[in-house]
């Protein structure tokens, strides 16, 4: 099994759907993504570069009560490719999972999974996990205007599989991401 582990610094919420963007253009069927990191960090934001890329004109949003939607759109050939966009947070058990029927549409469609940590790794052993981690403005970092701050989070990109190597590899490729890796390391530098 092959693994990857970077790691990449986005100052803002643009930067965060450039490397979505980066995600979508490179994605597959089959491809699953899990993001991960707390309340405010851009899961969702980072889903909707993915969206765009894979040129749905529909709103993405977080699907916290309907916890599963799916966006027709298409791959960077042509072909049609979904996009299904789960929110894991209220799942409590295998059975509310399992009754999602992912199963069904893993294989055909690119399926992003927020808040899956610890509830969606039995979907595939082949996947990439994104974790977005936010600076914390406030002892807790739980205060509304914590959430609200265009401030730099720090993406952990970590693969699974074949398949997910290949797609961080893409990633990390991409030129929007490569120009964010650059920046970050001229500013350390400095």
């Amino acid at each position: 099994m092959s693994e990857i582990d970077m790691t990449i610094t986005v100052p803002t919420a643009q930067d965060i759907q450039a490397v979505g963007a980066a995600i979508g253009v490179n994605a597959r069927s089959g491809d699953l993504v899990m993001l991960n990191g707390p309340l405010g960090a851009g899961k969702t934001t980072m889903t909707q570069g993915i969206a765009r890329a894979l040129g749905i004109q529909a709103r993405v949003q977080s699907p916290t009560f309907t916890i599963a939607q799916i966006h027709h759109g298409h791959d960077a050939q042509g072909s049609a490719l979904d996009l299904v966009h789960v929110d894991a947070y209220r799942l409590t058990s295998m059975e509310e999972l399992d009754a999602l029927d992912l199963d069904t549409t893993l294989d055909e469609a690119l399926t992003v999974v927020e808040w899956g940590e610890g509830k969606t790794e039995v979907l595939s052993a082949d996947r990439l996990e994104i974790t977005i981690e936010r600076p914390e403005g406030s002892a807790s970092g739980e205060e509304p205007e914590d959430l609200l701050t265009d401030a730099p989070r720090v993406l952990t990109l970590l693969s699974h599989g074949e398949r997910s190597a290949q797609l961080a590899r893409a990633v990390m490729d991409s030129p929007q991401v490569r120009s964010l890796v650059e920046q970050s390391v001229t500013e350390q530098n400095q």
